[in-house]
Formats: C-alpha cells, sequence, structure tokens
C-alpha cells in the first residue's frame, strides 16, 4: 500500500506552481482539510493565493505554515525526469517541491489528519497558513496573512514551518531561529577630475579603503547560545566612469548585515556610521531592513520536537539558526513558539530536485507526535 503522504506530496508536485502560481495546490489541500473539519478563508492578494484554515476555537492554537509556490526549473532538458511528473527511482522521490516545500505541506496534512480521526475532540485548535508567494517577492503571501491576524488579535502559540531543513538525513537538524538581514547602499561622494591632476579632486576610492577595511575587520558582536556572530559584507561595489583618465566623483557600495539577537538594527547603523565619520567620508546611506532576528529557546515545542525525531528517527536534533531568511520572519511577531522541521536541504533549486522516498512518512509521523506531545499533554 502507497503511503499516503507520499502520495499526496507527488500530487501537489504534479501541480506547475512556479511562483507565485498556485496552479491548484491550495485546491487540493483546502479540500482535504474541510473534509476533516476546517473552515478555510481565502486571503489572497494581488494575484497570490493565501490560505488560512482554521479547526477549533479554543486555545492554544496551533499552525502549520508554508507554501506552494516553487522556484523556476531551469533548462528541462538537464532534468533526468520532468520536474513536474514526479518519479521514484533509486530510493528517492524526484521532482520540482520535492524538498522546497512540498513534502513538508503535505506531512503536515496527513499527520493533522491521522491526529484528528484519532483525537476527534481534540483540546485547542489546529490551523494552516499556506501562501504562494514565498520564493518571490514575498510581499502578498504570509505577509498578508499575518497582517490580517495581527488586526484581528489573533495570536499562534505554536507554529512549524515545513521548509527544509536536514542536512544529511531527515531530523539532523531543525531551525529554531533566524538571523536578521539589514543591508544598505552607500554612496560615497568625492570630485571628479581629470586624473593627471589628482589635487583638483578628491577621490572617494581613495578615501573610502580605510573604511572599508575597518568594517571588514569590525567584530559587531559576538553571537550567543544560538546564533553566530554577526556578519557584515560587501555585495557590490561600483565607482568610475569607465574611462582610464577619470578621477570619479562618486563610489557606491552595496553591503549586507546577517545579525543576531546580540545586535538590533538600530544599533549596527549607529555603529557603522560612526565608523564612516571616523573617517570623514561625505555620504548617504539608504537602508532596507529585510528581516529582523527571531528565537525559539528550549521549551514545549522544542521539546516535543527532539523527542520526536528521536522516536521517529533514532537520532538526536540539532538545533540551528544558520541559513537564509524564511516566512518565519512574518510569522514570529504573533506566534510564541516557532521552529522549522522538514527534509534535505541539499537539492533545494537544484537541477533534479529529490529527497529520501520514505522522508515524507517519517515527517509525516514527526509531526503527529509533536501535536500529540503539545496538545495532549
Amino acid at each position: 500500500m502507497t503511503d499516503p503522504t507520499l502520495e499526496l506530496a507527488r500530487q501537489i508536485m504534479a501541480c506547475p506552481s512556479v511562483t507565485p502560481d498556485d496552479a491548484g495546490c491550495m485546491d487540493i489541500l483546502g479540500g482535504r482539510l474541510a473534509a476533516i473539519g476546517f473552515t478555510l478563508e481565502w486571503l489572497d492578494r494581488n494575484g497570490t493565493r493565501n490560505l488560512w484554515a482554521r479547526r477549533g476555537t479554543t486555545a492554544p492554537l496551533f499552525v502549520f505554515a508554508g507554501h506552494t509556490d516553487v522556484v523556476p526549473t531551469g533548462p528541462l532538458e538537464k532534468w533526468t525526469s520532468p520536474p513536474f511528473a514526479p518519479e521514484i527511482r533509486d530510493g528517492k522521490l524526484y521532482g520540482r517541491g520535492a524538498a522546497d516545500m512540498k513534502t513538508g505541506v503535505a506531512a503536515a496534512v496527513t499527520a493533522v489528519e491521522a491526529f484528528v480521526a484519532a483525537h476527534p475532540d481534540h483540546p485547542g485548535s489546529l490551523a494552516f497558513l499556506l501562501t504562494s508567494d514565498e520564493e518571490g517577492d514575498a510581499n502578498d503571501g504570509t505577509v498578508a496573512v499575518t497582517e490580517v491576524l495581527q488586526a484581528r488579535g489573533e495570536h499562534l502559540d505554536y507554529c512549524i514551518i515545513g521548509e527544509p531543513t536536514s542536512v544529511n538525513r531527515l531530523g539532523d537538524m531543525i531551525k529554531n531561529g533566524r538571523r536578521g538581514s539589514l543591508s544598505g547602499v552607500l554612496e560615497v561622494k568625492g570630485i571628479q577630475c581629470h586624473i593627471a591632476y589628482p589635487e583638483k579632486g578628491r577621490n572617494p576610492i581613495h578615501q573610502a579603503a580605510p573604511a572599508i577595511a575597518e568594517l571588514a575587520a569590525t567584530e559587531w558582536d559576538q553571537g550567543n547560545e544560538y546564533f553566530p556572530p554577526t556578519t557584515w559584507q560587501i555585495s557590490n561595489i561600483h565607482g568610475g566612469t569607465g574611462a582610464t583618465n577619470v578621477v570619479p566623483g562618486q563610489l557606491e557600495i552595496k553591503f549586507n548585515f546577517r545579525f543576531s539577537t546580540a545586535s538590533t538594527p538600530e544599533g549596527l547603523q549607529q555603529r557603522l556610521c560612526a565608523i564612516l565619520d571616523q573617517h570623514g567620508l561625505e555620504y548617504g546611506i539608504k537602508w532596507t531592513l529585510g528581516a529582523r532576528p527571531f528565537l525559539t529557546g528550549r521549551g514545549p515545542l522544542a521539546d516535543a520536537a527532539v523527542e520526536a525525531i528521536r522516536a521517529v528517527c533514532g537520532i538526536e536534533t540539532e538545533l540551528s539558526t544558520t541559513g537564509g531568511t524564511s516566512d518565519g520572519r512574518f510569522i514570529a511577531p504573533i506566534c510564541g513558539q516557532l521552529l522549522e522541521i522538514g527534509p534535505s536541504n541539499a537539492t533545494s533549486h537544484k537541477i533534479d530536485e529529490c529527497i529520501a522516498v520514505d522522508a515524507p512518512a517519517q515527517l509525516s509521523a514527526i509531526y503527529r507526535r509533536i501535536l500529540e506531545k503539545i496538545l495532549l499533554a
């Protein structure tokens, strides 16, 4: 008999839901949830499909969150099998979305189906927050739903996001937080002139070089128990007209902080500007706060996840905050405890994306065990 989670994963992987097109995934998922007593609320915005589905009205509220959109396939001729025709071979499930993150969504649905079948009158409430705008601009997806929930005064007690978090095998790593992202575009002003007469101008590249060296060598913080130290990196730098005989009049530098809860965006801005001021630069900066850091420390949800992974997979998991940002940054402000738990991330966004064929069933079992620990304890 085919595993129900594997079958559901294959069903929604067959939908060509390249961001922000849901391509029918949520109709399939919503139908499954409605059949077990969930009330469906569609909160679409600007062409993005968003679903808030809830079962129950009492606390605590346990939410599964995720996205149905996937990144583009890349060259189809490079795939061993078609990306939207999921295929099992050599003990793996192949297809776009296998890792990121249709398996996580499918596992959450089947875990809840099994939980509700066994405990139809369970305490608390269950909900799903699904979007088709995570792999794109992320302006009209999870952020839109959380805005609605926040305006209503709704608070999430527990949330699991099924993003791919494992490294070598299912369950070896889960995310209990993510670093913040603060970007800036720095324009250092100089005076353009003929390169043979540098005394008539001011070279912003020469002026900025000592400041750049100091910024690159600065220890912004030491991190903490859960986070590595904050990093500062330049991603792009441009100065000059393209001519070889002109001192440039300005220099543009694009940079990014990946920061922990040991720092604040305001503090990092102030410290960076203080260094630039010390070097006497004439400058302007346009700042963009992409995400604030969030963290769920040891507690009921993390403890339940560790126990569930130990029971299902027979291994000890690692709590980690490494990697980029996720939609958890939008959910964390209205959620008490949040974790990301999912399959291996090794092939996410790659040609021939795949996961172990037994991962969907195991992930569903982990989710169900966490539900039982949290809601039935």
